[in-house]
């Protein structure tokens, strides 16, 4: 058994926007420090581009289709058991701080204590979203990205505050404790999710004329995929802002809200050395998904572009050699990690990091991600598989692109004659590993039984939150 195992998770983090990782305006120098220390794997996913169906899956280490938790209205409730019950049921110490976005706070979702945790709305979560037939659904009651973009606070970073100082008290008193087991510690964070708000001095780190060209906007010509372009109508943040100005202010806030995530990231691995866990803690570090910050006029996550399904996943501690790893993984990865660093068996989908890592790159291995909620009219998947990347919706046409060459996903191959056989192999290949159809069938089964549940569609449009889910009340 090794020692302990820090996970910190954030909510929304462009897999891109980190200094290690290239991007040519983002700082973050606490996650560069951890990942020069540790591995970081270029090219991470999330088995979900939206928080609820993401984090159910990270916890059972299941994809979506196995979950059946498809959207903001299925929360995790502590069913498929997960990473967490298997340390509970080893004795292996594991709590949580923040943001969780389960069900409720006394579910059995596999910690011993949950500190401040941030659950979906109401227990419910947003059943209105869950009602995605074409003609039945609904547009979002207010925008997305808050009423207010720009400098200031918002309860969320204020939230983020209160998690870092909770999270300094925890190993504080484990240090003080008679305790002497390994432990597990999962630390929540929202940012950079929306509202769009930032404390004064990371806004001003990112000024107009340093932000980049936002690329294949509307505007310039270009046309979005049919199932993407229907899949805005629910939100449609780019013709909510106010004026030029306040869409500028929301490139720099997200990427704000970046560098003030890295800050108190930094302000927790600070913690963790000062109480004297530094030396034998596995640090890891993700998000839920991306966000896509103005690309093809799009913000959010929601979709299978790079933005939003390629996620930061950086792990450093003990015995984990320095580098990087291009072997593909998500977060079912992850979740096979924890267990598997205390010697604990569990039946996940998932390989340990770790072992990956040790490995030669594996550019074939294949990795999907799914996507079933809210603005979709039909199921979406996305497989990675060496250099393609193949985004496949039922009922409309495929999307192929090759990621070698075109790593901004600006050339669609899927109908160039010169890529049958490319997309054939990736066709035959998703199907392997799922049924897209069936899945689609069946995700709109169990969404039409729960909205029945709560009384039918006039009841579901009352139940949940509009836009971004309220923290929990903390103490300053």
């Amino acid at each position: 058994m090794k020692g302990n195992f820090l996970v910190i998770m954030s909510d929304e983090h462009q897999g891109r926007a980190l200094g290690c990782a290239g991007h040519g305006l983002v700082r973050t120098p606490n996650l560069d420090r951890l990942a020069a220390r540790g591995t970081r794997f270029t090219d991470a996913y999330t088995p979900s581009p939206i928080c609820v169906p993401a984090r159910a899956a990270f916890a059972a280490g299941r994809p979506v289709h196995e979950t059946r938790l498809w959207d903001n209205a299925m929360p995790y409730a502590g069913e498929p058991k997960g990473w967490g019950h298997a340390l509970q049921d080893g004795g292996v110490p594991v709590e949580s701080i923040g943001k969780l976005h389960y069900r409720r706070d006394e579910d059995p979702a596999g910690f011993d204590r949950e500190h401040i945790p941030m659950q979906v709305a109401g227990g419910t979560g947003m059943v209105w979203a869950s009602i995605r037939a074409e003609g039945e659904r609904v547009s979002m009651p207010v925008r997305m990205l808050g009423d207010h973009i720009g400098p200031g606070t918002s309860k969320y970073t204020e939230y983020d505050s209160a998690i870092v100082g909770r999270t300094a008290e925890w190993f504080a008193d484990r240090r003080a404790s008679a305790d002497e087991r390994p432990w597990c510690l999962y630390v929540g964070f929202v940012a950079p999710h929306f509202p769009l708000v930032v404390p004064r001095e990371f806004f001003d780190m990112y000024p107009p004329e340093s932000l980049p060209e936002v690329k294949l906007h509307p505007s310039d010509g270009h046309a979005r995929h049919p199932w993407v372009e229907k899949q805005t109508f629910v939100t449609d943040s780019e013709n909510q802002f106010r004026d030029p100005g306040e869409r500028l202010a929301a490139m720099s806030a997200y990427f704000g809200l970046c560098s003030w995530l890295d800050h108190n990231v930094g302000l927790v691995l600070d913690a963790l050395e000062a109480e004297g866990f530094g030396q034998n803690t596995t640090v890891a570090y993700t998000s839920d998904h991306g966000d896509n910050v103005g690309a093809r006029g799009l913000w959010g996550k929601s979709n299978l572009y790079q933005e939003s399904v390629h996620v930061p996943l950086i792990i450093a501690g003990p015995g984990i050699a320095a580098g990087e790893c291009g072997t593909p993984v998500d977060l079912l990865d992850l979740a096979a990690t924890i267990p598997d660093h205390f010697g604990q068996p569990f039946g996940g989908a998932g390989r340990p990091l770790t072992r990956i890592a040790e490995e030669p790159d594996d550019r074939d291995r294949p990795i999907i991600s799914q996507y079933h909620a809210v603005g979709a009219v039909s199921g979406a998947f996305m497989l990675r598989k060496g250099r393609w990347k193949l985004n496949h919706y039922v009922g409309f046409p495929p999307e192929l692109f090759d990621l070698e060459s075109d790593p901004e996903e600006l050339n669609d191959l899927a109908d160039d004659p010169g890529h049958v056989a490319a997309l054939s192999a990736m066709e035959a290949e998703l199907r392997r590993h799922l049924d897209p159809d069936g899945v689609n069938d069946m995700a709109f089964r169990d969404q039409a039984a729960m909205v029945e549940r709560y009384g039918g569609r006039g009841a579901a449009l009352k139940l949940g939150a509009p836009a971004a889910t309220p923290p929990p009340e903390v103490r300053p």
